[in-house]
């Protein structure tokens, strides 16, 4: 009987101290700003300007913007947990052909920028980009806010009861707890977690058109997430899913159709 005791003692004791590892080094479990998961194509720069977009805590966001008619819709590019604005260039192009202005912003932490990504710090500099654009005459029923997998979550956060033109999410989540749950069962993910994005609680608050795009192979981020998300918008809405797509969409003539047909919609 001691045994047993001091072998469940033991476990509990080894158990405890897992769950004390993943509450102090989670970020790092969901924020990968030196992690490519993407690859690079080329792009001319020359039309594009870079520019820093002042956050908060002191901290400026490298970003990319480029406007080819000030009276254009403009495209505002919220990216994943991973990689930098480099590997975002082939949606870029993308945003080119579709004739639009776009902006795009590297978290805090990302592409050299200072500062430690957490929830409420990209919540911070989405708002501080969305800012700098009205600053430039761009109101936000001129702005599409396009949220790429964890920037699903500040798209909603941010567009929660404003008119925006509209919003693109592509690959979205319900919740990053109910990710978690997904890849670690056996942890008390509630009591753990600090950064929620619970975008299942508040994708009721949108007023803007919104288009979902997922992919039914998406091995990261579940397609029934990305239906959940679908199903629960109460604004006008579209979706483009795919049956073949990861959760890397391919940004082929099919899904470039999409967007410009969603774009039409929103103009």
């Amino acid at each position: 009987m001691k045994l047993v005791l001091y072998g469940l003692t033991i476990t509990l004791v080894l158990y405890l101290f897992i769950c004390l590892l993943m509450y102090l080094f989670q970020r790092n479990f969901m924020y990968y700003p030196k992690v490519n998961r993407y690859g690079t194509s080329q792009n001319d720069l020359r039309d594009s300007k870079e520019v820093f977009i002042q956050s908060t805590d002191d901290i400026l966001l490298r970003s990319w913007f480029y406007e080819n008619n000030k009276n254009k819709t403009t495209i505002l590019l919220f990216h994943g947990n991973a990689g930098d604005l480099d590997n975002r260039i082939y949606k870029l192009n993308a945003f080119k052909n579709l004739n639009v202005n776009y902006l795009i912003i590297s978290w805090r932490g990302y592409s050299g920028n200072k500062g430690k990504p957490t929830e409420h710090g990209l919540y911070d500099d989405a708002r501080a980009a969305i800012q700098w654009l009205e600053n430039r005459g761009i109101k936000k029923n001129s702005i599409v806010l396009y949220g790429e997998s964890l920037g699903t979550g500040v798209a909603i956060e941010v567009a929660q009861r404003e008119k925006f033109a509209g919003i693109i999410l592509e690959s979205p989540y319900t919740s990053i707890e109910d990710l978690a749950k997904k890849y670690y069962p056996f942890l008390p993910v509630r009591l753990l977690l600090k950064d929620k994005y619970q975008s299942n609680l508040k994708i009721k608050n949108l007023i803007s058109p919104v288009l979902v795009m997922h992919g039914e192979l998406d091995n990261v981020v579940p397609f029934s997430m990305g239906k959940k998300i679908y199903e629960n918008i109460p604004s006008k809405k579209y979706s483009y899913f795919s049956k073949f797509d990861t959760h890397m969409m391919q940004f082929n003539e099919t899904l470039v159709a999409e967007l410009r047909s969603f774009l039409k919609q929103t103009n």
